[in-house]
């Protein structure tokens, strides 16, 4: 964390934490439920977010009219049957709201108090509103309506207030709130290493309607956000950002990214969708907002789905050329779908790319970085290796314009400020809710929830359960609630939910009586932070039914909340939560199984407390271990070390040409010399062409020659570096004896041989402790794709395979399109299949792929042949005592390494031997020494074979 000192981090977010309001600050409510911040939100005097308001009649949302639970109207019918019923609070906790006065030192109330709370908790018991409806729009609300962000928390722990108005009579007065739509996990997460972390800026959207805002006010609220906040805002005009964020995000991205694809005929939107436009332009908005602040040194941080395009979109900036060398880091705060889901967005490629342009990639689980890692794969035909991403085609520009670089894919879980909620825990206003939570259901078992109502998150699920509950156990019936909090949603998210306010009233109806509702529903707006603490204390079991979801932060609450009471914890298996092995204690459901579910249920509330103790100590270690603190170090870290790997490979312009005048003198007087030249590509041109490639091997006359005036001179150590199978380089041993040979990419070496009539020497196995039975397995699914695959056949080596899915010309014809698909499907499928059961790496090349095990590769053969014992300080090596350790120097400082070839981790790992000089002949950036081209390495090659 310390090197982060020396760094100031940009976070982009689509939502700034804090917002400015048109108009003047209201004062502080000094009520105890609306001085904190809800569950959700910060919430304004009329109860909704705040808004950007130009006029008394405009704002973003309307006030939702409370709806009366079944009971509540029957009791109104019962008493005045011909009349409208009384309105009803919607909170349940405002029935004892206004005896929160804050309690003095142990929380007691006065005993006129004590009598009101009892009239009151009796009455609570027949006023519970059931509060599902949405709101209504308001006639003169503007169209834009900037929905609640997807992957928000919950706000910071501590309380926030709205700071004071500022106006200079020019401009309209204005406020700063807390921005109800920000990710406040992030927030959160940042706040706790604020210590730390010295030097931040947040860029992002205010959130609000903007486009009548002045360029006087948009000057000041960015001085002063600038200032006080630390934030930049962009600004988006809001038919824009509209389309962006309410089509795009929200009606593509979202269900595609939580395995939501809309069936047909709906689904113009989500494969033909023109808000994409706009989806690109907020997102160079944000990339030209990030180019006016950058400063040499800072580390760019981007968040979540809204911004997919913004790293690659940062690499290629001609405004400021150094960003392309900037530490970008991406992290996905939601779920990431298998490449089947994925593949289904007409415009996948871009979102693929543009996450590319990132230094490091992260993710939440690790199932999820490798649905990444496949899709992008499958998709884009590039390697992808455990550790991330090879990425091979070079950005249209920028300095990093026909380049490729490699992406970090790391798992990063997020988590919460323990040390922040368990302060909160202790404030007295927590205490007191649930000492009056415990008075009001004394007796009864509470089972507690909080969820958006979005399709995903399962509460239709969930209410279902709980029904089937008190159906399969009707000894709980009247002894068991469920109060589920509801997080704020748009109408189109809650009819999408399945009509959740249907099932929640045909629950109540089924089973309430005049003192018993079975289910509290509740929205976030209604409950304080406090009160939701004292939720989670008093609860006897939490319910998470998401059908899909990255960290449900939530559990983490509630696990936390439960020490000292060690209640069980009921969680869907398809959350991010629960592929932690210490999440492996709760109790796993499937949401789908809406009997398993209620049989879990049961399971909760009948739990011994030795066994939930148990289970409790399990999950609390990790909710201490993985907190918001080690998720923003781990994640900043990892992408400052995985730049300065990165940004050490030099753009191919950068890297001189060979220089025969300044490398001959130093070879010709060094008395030991070692040479590792790479065969194809390098010293031979092979035939391309299907028949080329299906005839039999022949060694070129040329490289043969050339080979034997090397190992003439017995100050030359030669090894040659080949993809080829041993018989093939057989042939070229039998005619340059002398050489040591790397055959099949690093799975075999041949040490050189010395002595007249000695037609070859050992070869030296480098899979011998491998298992090989992939192989079958992995020709019959390559025959499979080659029937469907004109012209594409297999080659079957002893170690390796590599399948040629196309040898007809290099143009981008339909034939060669469709032989890239299928090497696209065949990639993912033996990567599913086996490559996680053998341990196997997929290298893609234009025409063809490689599929060998892991950890082989030219670069280990070279790292065994210099290391001391190795090939090259056996007896049968003409340079015994040559001192070159893989990873040190070499030892005599006449020795000379020259290694030629376009295997740019074997050059880079060679660039670490003082003596060494690398020299690429792949045309494009690299760490070597020098560059060559391909066709003049023959040339010069003989040029230092002919020198004593």
């Amino acid at each position: 964390m310390s090197s982060l000192r020396n760094h100031r981090i940009i976070i982009a977010s689509l939502f700034l934490p804090t917002t400015a309001v048109i108009g003047e600050s209201n004062p502080p409510t000094p009520d105890a439920y609306t001085r904190d911040v809800g569950a959700a939100t910060a919430q304004d005097s009329g109860g909704r977010p705040p808004a950007f308001r130009h006029a008394t009649s405009r704002s973003i949302g309307s006030t939702p009219a409370p709806l009366k639970s079944i009971v509540d109207d029957l009791k109104s019918r019962a008493i005045t049957p011909i009349t409208t019923p009384p309105s009803e609070t919607a909170n349940p906790f405002s029935k004892f709201a206004s005896l929160a006065v804050t309690p003095a030192g142990n929380g007691t109330t006065s005993p006129s108090a004590h009598h009101s709370l009892t009239n009151s908790l009796i009455d609570m018991s027949l006023g519970v509103s059931l509060k599902v409806q949405t709101t209504r729009p308001d006639p003169h609300a503007v169209r834009i309506q900037r929905k609640e962000s997807r992957s928000s928390s919950r706000p910071r722990y501590p309380a926030i207030t709205r700071s004071h108005s500022y106006s200079n009579g020019n401009i309209e007065p204005y406020y700063f709130a807390p921005n109800s739509h920000c990710n406040g996990g992030l927030k959160n997460a940042v706040d706790s290493v604020k210590d730390r972390l010295t030097s931040k800026l947040w860029v992002g959207t205010l959130g609000n309607s903007t486009d009548d805002c002045s360029p006087e006010l948009r000057a000041n609220i960015d001085r002063r956000m600038w200032d006080m906040h630390s934030s930049r805002p962009v600004w988006i005009p809001d038919a824009e950002f509209e389309s962006c964020y309410d089509e795009f995000c929200h009606q593509v991205l979202w269900p595609c990214l939580h395995y939501a694809v809309p069936d047909a005929p709906k689904t113009k939107l989500f494969f033909e969708s023109a808000s994409f436009k706009q989806y690109v332009a907020v997102n160079k908005r944000f990339a030209e907002a990030i180019e006016n602040v950058w400063t040499e040194g800072d580390v760019v941080w981007i968040n979540d789905y809204h911004l997919m395009l913004l790293p690659l979109l940062l690499r290629q900036s001609t405004r400021i050329p150094a960003l392309a060398r900037a530490p970008i880091g991406f992290f996905m705060h939601v779920a990431f779908p298998s490449s089947e889901i994925f593949r289904c967005i007409s415009v996948r490629e871009d979102l693929l790319r543009g996450v590319l342009g990132a230094d490091l990639v992260g993710f939440q689980t690790a199932s999820y970085a490798r649905h990444f890692r496949q899709t992008v794969s499958r998709i884009l035909a590039v390697e992808a290796l455990p550790k991330g991403i090879q990425v091979e085609y070079g950005i249209t520009g920028g300095s990093r314009e026909g380049r490729g670089w490699f992406v970090d894919v790391g798992v990063f879980p997020m988590g919460i400020d323990v040390s922040a909620l368990r302060e909160r825990r202790r404030e007295p206003d927590v205490s007191y809710w649930v000492q009056l939570l415990r008075q009001r259901y004394a007796g009864m078992k509470i089972v507690v929830g909080r969820d958006k109502l979005d399709e995903v998150q399962g509460v239709r699920h969930k209410l279902e359960a709980f029904e089937q509950f008190l159906k399969k156990y009707p000894e709980y019936q009247g002894k068991v609630i469920l109060l589920q909090v509801a997080l704020q949603t748009t109408e189109s998210n809650e009819l999408a939910a399945g009509g959740v306010s249907d099932v929640v009233a045909r629950i109540n109806s089924a089973f309430s009586t005049l003192t018993y509702q079975p289910i509290i529903f509740l929205h976030t707006q209604e409950v304080t932070f406090s009160q939701y603490l004292a939720l989670l204390t008093v609860a006897d079991a939490f319910l998470v039914t998401s059908l899909r979801e990255g960290m449900a932060l939530r559990t983490h609450e509630f696990v936390e909340c439960q020490e000292g009471r060690h209640r069980p914890l009921i969680l869907s298996e398809f959350t991010g939560s629960y592929s932690y092995s210490g999440f492996r204690s709760c109790i796993a459901v499937n949401p789908y199984d809406t009997r398993g579910t209620a049989k879990a249920i049961y399971q909760a509330l009948t739990m011994s407390d030795e066994e939930a103790t148990s289970r409790w100590e399990d999950l609390h270690n990790h909710v201490v271990t993985q907190t918001a603190q080690t998720f923003v170090t781990s994640f900043l870290t990892r992408c400052l070390r995985a730049n300065i790997e990165h940004t050490t490979q030099t753009d191919l312009n950068a890297v001189p040409a060979l220089s025969t005048n300044l490398l001959l003198p130093r070879y010709k007087h060094s008395p030991r010399r070692l040479l590792l030249l790479d065969f194809e590509g390098t010293l031979w041109r092979p035939d391309m062409s299907r028949a080329g490639l299906l005839a039999p091997f022949t060694p070129p006359e040329g490289a043969v020659e050339l080979l034997k005036k090397f190992t003439a001179n017995k100050r030359n150590e030669v090894w040659l570096l080949s993809g080829l199978p041993v018989k093939s380089l057989e042939q070229v041993a039998a005619r340059a004896p002398g050489v040591g040979m790397v055959a099949e990419n690093g799975c075999f070496v041949r040490l050189p041989s010395r002595g007249t009539g000695n037609t070859g020497g050992a070869w030296i196995t480098m899979v011998a402790n491998l298992n090989l039975t992939w192989k079958p397995l992995c020709v019959e699914i390559l025959n499979y794709f080659t029937e469907r695959t004109p012209g594409s056949f297999v080659q079957e080596r002893e170690a390796s395979v590599v399948w040629r899915f196309w040898t007809g010309p290099t143009d981008d014809c339909s034939d060669r399109q469709w032989a890239r698909r299928q090497a696209a499907e065949a990639q993912n499928h033996i990567f599913d299949s086996l490559g996680e059961r053998y341990g196997l790496r997929i290298i893609p090349g234009a025409n063809s792929f490689l599929v060998l095990p892991n950890n082989i590769s030219r670069s280990t053969a070279v790292g065994a042949i210099l290391h001391p014992g190795g090939p090259a300080h056996s007896p049968r090596s003409s340079i015994p005592d040559l001192d070159v350790p893989v990873n040190g120097s070499v030892g005599r400082e006449t020795g000379f390494v020259f290694a030629v070839g376009g295997d740019e981790k074997l050059l880079r790992r060679l660039n670490e031997l003082d003596n060494a000089e690398t020299v690429s002949t792949s045309g494009k950036g690299t760490d070597a020494k020098w560059k060559l081209d391909a066709g003049d390495v023959g040339e010069v090659m003989w040029t230092f074979a002919n020198c004593p």
